[in-house]
């Protein structure tokens, strides 16, 4: 493979939010190296950029990466768009039990810059434990075989951090497919609140929610879980929008039913077709790590907007090879906040999500999976 050292050296920096001038100029090599990797290593990517009037030869000391041609993620729905390293590579998709799917492939190289940047803000958190087993309710598809899907995949890989103890699935598989099971996970939690150890409960939002308002209609009395628990919520609501419960509510009721502490409820951010990790602060803020920038492009003109303007949000990141995305514009709409408008003590810029800005028949895992909810 092609000389990418300041790309590996980029992905490598244990520190996830520690903006600087020597960080930005990392940044920039780096991008410059995977631009003319792609240009060089993936079919028709030097004609996109000819097409877009984009030379990377021009570029100045302090180039702005938002002019970059970036690749809307809808199109992963349609095609495959491959380099060399992925034609062979590990294939993950988007979607759940029906729809579109994206279709992306991870070289070894670059799943592992993904994973990379994963264990250092797990590790900024605190979160890595090793020596301190748990048991985990997975709020996702309980895998049969090989797992393909890229909530199932990272949620295997989310259970590294800590030693398992004990996992249970919300998403049973039943062999011709997967179905909710809210009584079988409320049975987990209260074996898990006597058994004592820590909790980690990852995966789909919704159907945590679901559990949450059964316990309440049932009239089952709050859980006490391990202070240490921890919740990190991937995915999002894609049932109905008006019926989507604000995150503050939501972290609340974990407080009141679970025991679980508003500081150890989190949310990630991110996507098959874009895999760096967006992680919320201790104010639940999604801040931007070194390892990519965030752009948020007019909706109807597709200019690139100033912090506080709503828009499609564009992150660019070196990390991939297998595929030129390193520069893609998703169907969420946001709002860009400069770092200081946080609080948490967090250097980077951070964004706010105001939804699926889509109305087309494109389906995510999330919309897939919460219509295996049925309430009777």
């Amino acid at each position: 493979m092609a000389n990418l050292a300041h790309v590996d050296a980029l992905c490598a920096l244990d520190h996830p939010y520690q903006a600087s001038a020597d960080t930005d100029r990392l940044f920039d090599t780096a991008m410059r190296e995977i631009v003319a990797y792609h240009n060089e290593h993936s079919p028709h990517y030097a004609e996109w950029l000819a097409a877009n009037g984009f030379d990377i030869n021009t570029l100045g000391a302090n180039p702005d990466w938002s002019q970059l041609p970036p690749i809307f993620a809808n199109y992963f729905k349609q095609r495959l768009l491959l380099s060399e390293s992925g034609k062979e590579a590990l294939e993950l998709t988007s979607s759940g039990t029906t729809g579109q799917k994206s279709r992306m492939r991870y070289d070894d190289r670059s799943i592992g810059a993904a994973q990379g940047m994963v264990d250092h803000i797990f590790r900024h958190y605190g979160w890595e434990t090793p020596d301190t087993p748990c048991n985990y309710l997975l709020l996702s598809y309980e895998p049969a075989g090989t797992i393909t899907l890229g909530t199932a995949y990272t949620d295997q890989f989310l259970c590294k951090y800590a030693p398992v103890k004990r996992a249970v699935y919300a998403l049973r598989h039943t062999g011709k497919g997967n179905e909710f099971d809210p009584f079988g996970v409320i049975r987990a939690l209260q074996e898990f609140a006597e058994d004592g150890a820590p909790v980690r409960i990852l995966g789909f939002p919704a159907f945590m929610w679901f559990v949450l308002e059964r316990m309440r209609e049932m009239g089952l009395p709050p859980l006490k879980l391990h202070p240490d628990s921890l919740v990190f919520f991937g995915g999002g609501w894609k049932t109905h929008a008006d019926q989507e419960i604000p995150k503050a509510k939501l972290y609340a009721r974990l407080g009141e039913q679970l025991g679980i502490p508003d500081i150890r409820c989190r949310d990630g951010y991110g996507s098959v077709e874009h895999c760096v990790p967006y992680v919320e602060c201790s104010n639940h803020r999604f801040h931007v790590p070194v390892y990519a920038r965030a752009y948020v492009r007019d909706t109807a003109t597709f200019a690139v907007q100033d912090y506080g303007q709503r828009g499609f949000i564009q992150f660019v990141s070196p990390y991939i090879t297998s595929s030129p995305a390193h520069s893609v514009v998703m169907s969420d709409l946001a709002v860009l906040h400069r770092a200081d408008e946080c609080g948490c003590g967090i250097a980077t810029d951070w964004f706010e999500l105001l939804g699926r800005a889509s109305t087309s028949k494109a389906r995510s895992c999330a919309l897939a999976a919460s219509e295996l909810i049925r309430e009777s």
